[in-house]
């Protein structure tokens, strides 16, 4: 719209004056249209900026999300669907615990530093994740 205006000026300073007022008007209308398509340029690049990194936030917690609901139906045949279950009636309900103390807990059976009666079972469980894994399963587990 800026554009359109600015050229509209451009013309009607072209048509007015003598012809070196004409030349000079006419120069600083195509000065300020060019002026304003700039701006516009620039503001476009900063909205396309800031929606891919809008969209990259959105993706990462969407797959962050998938991949610990998808990490965690191993775990839910012993702690159940909604994490509410002692797995095999010896561990500790984890429904409710926040993902920093989940991911200590994996954390600790992957490094032999955690754990009762399940120690060794968790371990061998554990030892397949990597840090993402334990981070996305430790975040879905909080929310459950």
């Amino acid at each position: 719209m800026k554009i359109l205006i600015s050229i509209v000026v451009a013309l009607f300073l072209v048509g007015c004056g003598n012809d070196n007022k004409q030349q000079s008007n006419a120069q600083k209308a195509v000065d300020a249209v060019k002026e304003v398509k700039q701006e516009v340029a620039l503001k476009a690049q900063d909205v396309k900026q800031e929606a891919a990194a809008k969209v990259e936030e959105v993706k990462k917690a969407v797959s962050t999300q998938m991949d610990g609901a998808t990490i965690y139906q191993v775990c839910a045949g012993c702690h159940g669907e909604d994490a509410s279950k002692a797995a095999l009636g010896k561990s500790q309900i984890i429904k409710g615990w926040d993902a920093k103390k989940i991911a200590d807990a994996l954390n600790g059976y992957k490094n032999n530093t955690y754990g009762g009666a399940m120690k060794g079972l968790m371990a061998g469980q554990v030892s397949k994740l990597s840090d993402g894994d334990i981070k996305a399963v430790s975040e879905y587990i909080s929310k459950l």
